[in-house]
């Protein structure tokens, strides 16, 4: 678990609220019930209109764990390959049937389960290919979703405006409400572009990393299985998946060893 994500928009959230109260301001004038409705309502239901229901369920369902998901274990799934490979080695790709049960990561049980089978190493690396490219491709949507909400809320938020200073307008003969009436029009305004920076946009940011990052996880066991599978040495095996790994993550590994 790595909750950095959400203390990050928690703060940021915090210091406006700080920086509002600084000068002079009170957080219950920005916390007006319509301009949040509209904000936060219009923006997730324009968001569902471009995009089916199930995607839209499992992209919310995705934010949720980016909120608080930690980046993948690459040492673990190092040990587990090269684990694997030993065995293999040593006793035959058969051997591997008792391992595989155990194993949480679909793509390296499916991989394995493939490979004690006896399919063709072309047309393994096909299917698994092919599989990571699908969960990849399906992970992107589910962040575009983020990344396009963030384009919508300011535009919402200024819809908001419009529709507060046509009440504005229609309260000319009244100067003394003319004041609050203005500060809660641009109040909607102030949501659209906060709710896009300090929510959206962040969290389409993790969704996209975490998605890079499993994609990386997924050659890596690709790269693996085949090479178990070829009956490789088991130091090769390590050294040809450490070299896949992200230049930040092999240091963390290097480091830890």
């Amino acid at each position: 678990m790595d909750p950095i994500t959400l203390i990050g928009v928690v703060l940021a959230f915090i210091i406006v609220m700080v920086v509002l109260i600084l000068e002079g301001g009170s957080p219950t004038s920005i916390l007006l019930l319509a301009p949040l409705i509209l904000v936060f309502g219009g923006t997730f239901a324009v968001g569902a209109a471009g995009m089916s229901g199930k995607l839209f369920v499992s992209s919310i369902k995705a934010a949720g764990k980016a909120l608080v998901s930690a980046t993948p274990k690459y040492e673990s799934l190092l040990e587990t390959l090269v684990e694997c490979a030993n065995i293999a080695r040593r006793d035959g790709l058969l051997s591997l049937e008792a391992t595989v049960a155990e194993i949480e990561d679909p793509l390296l049980r499916r991989g394995l389960e493939l490979a004690i089978d006896g399919t063709d190493p072309g047309d393994l690396g096909r299917i698994l290919e092919a599989e990571l490219h699908s969960e990849t491709v399906y992970g992107g949507r589910q962040a575009k979703l983020f990344a396009d909400m963030g384009g919508y809320a300011p535009t919402i938020g200024i819809i908001g405006t419009i529709l507060g200073l046509v009440t504005v307008l229609g309260n000319l003969s009244n100067p003394d409400e003319l004041g609050g009436l203005i500060a809660a029009a641009f109040v909607a305004a102030m949501w659209g572009v906060l709710s896009a920076n300090v929510f959206w946009l962040p969290i389409s940011s993790k969704m996209k990393l975490l998605n890079d990052l499993r994609t990386t996880q997924g050659e890596v066991i690709i790269e693996g299985i085949l090479a178990i599978q070829a009956g490789a040495n088991p130091r090769m095996v390590e050294r040809r998946l450490r070299a896949l790994l992200p230049a930040d993550v092999l240091r963390d590994l290097e480091k830890a060893a």
